[in-house]
């Protein structure tokens, strides 16, 4: 399985299309990770490495559901590093979506929605230095029933425009980019 997700992650680096200056140096950032061959897909391949992630709206585009992260002490959308189990990129967003909210999405047909996003991490979280993120966006209904995983304090929606204090400065980009997608994908 490490090498059908090593594949994914250089498909979906070198296939992303950047629509603005953040998009294109994230593209070449994760492109210096996930050359043609290899790519570190799994935690144990070092400190930085790759997460997979859902960023959940619902179908009016108008609110976006965050978990609250236990250890990060913010809200964030769900996700979490990719398991030897999962066969490919959206695999591992979805079984993370579904573990720490309880919702459960079948594979978003093309085009994909996805954005790229590589952030530091504070010493909360152990020997885990960076995340090389892929946000996968997907809609959702928001009359969804919820479950709070082991590894949050709470799942809630919030107005996309009306967001808790306690988010990553990247959230907000990461939101705006991959709207800008479902509204008018190429």
């Amino acid at each position: 399985m490490t090498q059908a997700l090593e594949a994914d992650a250089h498909r979906l680096v070198s296939t992303f299309v950047p629509r603005s200056g953040r998009d294109r140096a994230a593209q070449a950032d994760f492109a210096s990770f996930f050359a043609a061959e290899g790519g570190p897909v799994h935690r144990e391949a070092g400190p930085d490495h790759l997460t997979a992630s859902c960023v959940v709206f619902d179908a009016s585009l108008q609110h976006t559901l965050l978990v609250f992260h236990r250890k990060g002490q913010f809200w964030v959308q769900p996700g979490g590093h990719v398991e030897h189990g999962d066969d490919s990129v959206v695999a591992g967003a979805l079984r993370e979506l579904r573990e720490e909210t309880g919702i459960v999405v079948e594979p978003t047909p093309a085009p994909l929605a996805y954005d790229l996003d590589h952030h530091g991490l504070s010493s909360r979280f152990g020997a885990c230095a960076s995340h090389l993120d892929i946000g996968i966006a997907v809609v959702v209904d928001r009359e969804s029933a919820l479950t709070v995983s082991e590894e949050s304090e709470d799942v809630r929606w919030w107005p996309v425009d009306a967001l808790p204090a306690e988010v990553p400065p990247q959230l907000v980009p990461r939101l705006d980019g991959l709207l800008t997608q479902l509204r008018d994908p190429r």
